[in-house]
Order: C-alpha cells, then sequence, then structure tokens
C-alpha cells in the first residue's frame, strides 16, 4: 500500500514555475514515426508519417507534457484531411493546455497512374506534407508534395545538332489551404508543368512517347517554376505558397534550381 502511495505522489518537476522569464515559441517532439491515415479522393490509404509537434511555452512555465503529444497521435483513430486536422490541432492545444501550436507531418503517398500509349497500370510514390499551426488565435492549414517528372533543357536543344540533355526533376509545391484541395490536384499542377510527367512502368511504346514528348516540351526550371505559380494563381481555394523546383542534372555534378513564393 506505501508503494502505491508513493507511486500516486512523483513530483511533478514540468510543471514547477521557471523564473527565467523566457517565454519558448516551439518545444515539442520531433521525428516521431507513427501511423497515418490519409484521405485520398475517395480512398483511405494508410502510410506511416514522420511527426513533429509542439507548442509555445509561457514564460513562468518551466516544461511542457512530452508524453502528451505521443498519447495526441496514439488517439487519432480516423482519415486526415484537411478539416480533421483542423480540428485534431485544436484537441492537441487542449491536451497540452497551450494556446498556440504546430503539427507537422511527413509522409510518402501513391497514385496510381496508366502509362501514355498502353495503358499499362503501375503505382508513383510521392512525398507529402501536412502542417497545422495555430498562432495569434488564427489557424492555418499548409498541404505540401514533392513530385517526380522530366525536364528538357531547351538551349541544349537549340545548340545541338542532335539530342538534348536531359533528366528527372523535383517539383516541390507548398499551399496555404482556404478550401480544400485533393492531393492529385497538386500532383497534376506540377505534372503539367514538366517537359514530361513520370512513370514507374514503361513499355518501349511509352518510351517513345515520353522521349519524344519531352524533347517536343523543352522547359528550363524558370520555366517550369512560372507555369506552376501560373495555375496556382488562378486557384481561388490557395492562399500563401511555395514552388521550389530542382533539377539533377546529367550534364553537372550540380542542380538547377528556381523558386517563387506568394
Amino acid at each position: 500500500m506505501s508503494n502505491l502511495k508513493d507511486a500516486l505522489h512523483i513530483p511533478d518537476t514540468q510543471s514547477e514555475r521557471d523564473e527565467r522569464h523566457l517565454a519558448i515559441q516551439r518545444v515539442g517532439v520531433k521525428s516521431v514515426r507513427y501511423p497515418l491515415q490519409l484521405r485520398i479522393g475517395h480512398v483511405i490509404a494508410p502510410t506511416v508519417a514522420s511527426w513533429t509537434l509542439d507548442v509555445a511555452l509561457p514564460a513562468e512555465a518551466k516544461g511542457t507534457h512530452m508524453s502528451r503529444f505521443v498519447a495526441w497521435l496514439d488517439a487519432l483513430d480516423g482519415p486526415l484531411d484537411a478539416a480533421t486536422l483542423r480540428a485534431e490541432l485544436g484537441v492537441m492545444l487542449e491536451k497540452l493546455h497551450a494556446t498556440e501550436g504546430r503539427i507537422e507531418a511527413e509522409f510518402p503517398f501513391f497514385l496510381r497512374k496508366r502509362a501514355p500509349v498502353t495503358g499499362v497500370q503501375s503505382l508513383l510514390e510521392y512525398q507529402g506534407r501536412w502542417i497545422a499551426e495555430a498562432r495569434g488565435g488564427v489557424s492555418t492549414i499548409w498541404a505540401e508534395v514533392v513530385v517526380p517528372v522530366k525536364s528538357l533543357c531547351p538551349c541544349s536543344k537549340e545548340i545541338s545538332d542532335y539530342g538534348a540533355h536531359n533528366q528527372r526533376s523535383h517539383v516541390t509545391i507548398r499551399v496555404e489551404l482556404l478550401e480544400a484541395i485533393e492531393w492529385s490536384e497538386l500532383v497534376r499542377y506540377a505534372e503539367d508543368a514538366a517537359s514530361s510527367e513520370i512513370w514507374p512502368m514503361l513499355k518501349r511504346a511509352d518510351e517513345k512517347w515520353v522521349t519524344e514528348r519531352a524533347y517536343e516540351n523543352p522547359k528550363f526550371v524558370e520555366d517550369m517554376v512560372r507555369d506552376v505559380a501560373l495555375r496556382l494563381n488562378t486557384d481561388a481555394r490557395i492562399g500563401r505558397y511555395s514552388i521550389d523546383v530542382e533539377n539533377f542534372e546529367s550534364i553537372h555534378a550540380h542542380s538547377a534550381y528556381a523558386r517563387i513564393e506568394r
């Protein structure tokens, strides 16, 4: 009985008062790998996310309760989309007795694609990210996707008697969601701006199509980042955004890179 009584009276050092009078903007847990149910259209796709969870800590508080972040994660029992993520941010803040905080989850997801000529199907992997943040009484939700595509250099095509250097590229789109947007829509914004989209499985007829498509549609990184921005500018569901394009150059040991922000 005495051992049980002692266990119920373990000191809670984190709840003590701090006298250094310094607030902490972000304190929490980082790189926590935990399952995530992702809503992709009408499908619920299980995946694994790397989570970063934090809250703002007042100057008078000594510490936050780190275990409550994982308890919040473990209590997630449904698929996440923009609306549920906003609601769950409120739940996390309440659990941590905080008014400001942030949720970030980075995860892989897959979309089924049909090859352009033969129509053979396969799954292509993309990297997604959710970011939910509450600051100053306002909550914002961001979605980010990293899309692999193909680019072909306009300058190389112009100056060469035959051929042109081409390479795989990554288009990263991060958008502030004013309304819900499907992951496939963000992917399409990137793929439409490339010299060509890519597929995991291609037959020879498909390879010919991709090669010729890219050759007929050369793009610099500057072209791709601007073309994505033009599409985002017409979408009323999107507030602020950033677009990054990186070409993993085939004739250099470095990448070419461009970025546009709004």
